[in-house]
């Protein structure tokens, strides 16, 4: 059990390594951000990686909603992108990739298999290869390092002490040319990128994604799923490529929305609520409105992580308030997965999501028109709270 540092009230809703709580990071927001933010630089200093966003003088990168300007010799946020005495390239140098892949055979197990062609036969013939779930293939499951946020939360914390200390003979350097000729197996139906987060990458990847549908489409090789795991904070110009690609090959976009409250979204994930929501609704926006092309497999779906004591009603009525919105603006599905929260990395003091709570935020999700809900990690949800 945690106390809030601002109002002094404790609670075992109320995570260590935050110290404010929820009522506190809505009714005084600096004051409770002042705390939050000190916490993180702590963190992030044992990493050696930026405690802040850099804002130069250097050079500026423009991949995502951070917009670092990064200094001489110094990185930005995300860990990846690398100021070289003046010139910009990933930490790994030009032609590598800071990754892993594995098969991941189908029915795949990712946010979105509750409507992957794979598992479900939406778009047959066209985006999957078989009616009912495609047994013998496997989705190719490539997981990046480095992420533009930072969440107290995160299930996959591990790979920002993987590029902390960057060694040029780690088993996470990858060539692009290797990526491509993985995807391009016979029994690989889909690519997907996740992570930490594509976005770092995005770039290179959405060129690496054009050369493996081409190959895919002269080899007679398709389908050939591209699809994205992402927190939706890259470059609008980035995301309409992500989003194309996804589109024409029986992709799946799939935007993790943290929070709704600016205040809220930066304790979890150090990142600028207010720009966030601002680059979570344009993006959002882009995706639904090519999502019109192809309605028989939706292309944008979006995942809320139920956080205890911060995630709350408030949150996902206004989530999902805002995707309803697009529902009706462009006449599509876009569908909703809420996952149930397991304590992790520095929020391990948390307990798992609560089955009332899940079956709040379901309800909400509802009422607010949202037509197709679902539910990931459902194991965990019990009587916790």
């Amino acid at each position: 059990m945690s106390r809030c540092t601002i109002c002094g009230r404790s609670s075992r809703l109320i995570a260590d390594s935050l110290s404010v709580c929820l009522e506190c990071l809505r009714r005084r927001p600096s004051d409770s951000l002042l705390v939050v933010r000190e916490k993180r630089r702590s963190w992030r200093k044992k990493l050696g990686l930026p405690s802040e966003k850099p804002r130069g003088p250097g050079l500026p990168c423009r991949i995502c909603i951070n917009e670092c300007i990064i200094p001489s010799n110094a990185r930005g946020y995300c860990g990846i992108w690398v100021n070289r005495s003046g010139r910009l390239e990933p930490l790994t140098g030009h032609g590598v990739l800071a990754m892993y892949a594995y098969l991941d055979p189908h029915p795949t197990n990712c946010v979105a298999g509750h409507l992957c062609p794979a598992n479900t036969s939406r778009g047959y013939p066209e985006y999957t290869f078989t009616r009912g779930v495609e047994y013998g293939y496997s989705n190719l499951a490539v997981f990046m390092l480095g992420c533009p946020l930072d969440c107290a939360f995160c299930q996959n914390w591990q790979h920002k002490t993987e590029i902390s200390d960057w060694k040029p003979g780690i088993m996470y350097r990858w060539l692009p040319e290797n990526l491509v000729e993985k995807a391009l197996a016979l029994d690989v139906s889909c690519v997907c990128y996740f992570g930490g987060d594509p976005t770092p990458h995005s770039p290179i990847l959405v060129s690496l994604s054009r050369r493996i549908l081409e190959k895919a489409r002269e080899k007679g090789n398709l389908p050939k799923r591209i699809c994205w795991e992402t927190d939706g904070l890259v470059n609008p110009s980035i995301m309409k490529q992500m989003a194309r690609l996804s589109l024409e090959s029986g992709g799946i976009v799939k935007i993790d929305w943290k929070a709704w409250t600016p205040s809220v979204y930066e304790a979890l994930t150090g990142v600028d609520g207010s720009k966030a929501q601002e680059r979570l609704r344009v993006n959002s926006d882009i995706v639904a409105s090519m999502a019109r092309e192809r309605p028989e497999v939706p292309l944008l779906v979006i995942s809320i992580l139920l956080v205890p004591g911060y995630v709350d009603d408030v949150e996902v009525d206004g989530i999902t308030s805002y995707i309803s919105t697009l529902i009706d603006k462009y006449n599509v599905d876009i569908p909703v997965v809420f996952l149930a929260f397991h304590g992790e990395h520095l929020m391990r003091d948390l307990p798992p999501t609560s089955r009332r709570h899940m079956d709040r935020a379901v309800s909400i999700a509802r009422k607010n028109g949202i037509r197709e809900v679902y539910i990931g990690n459902e194991w965990l949800l019990g009587p916790y709270y």
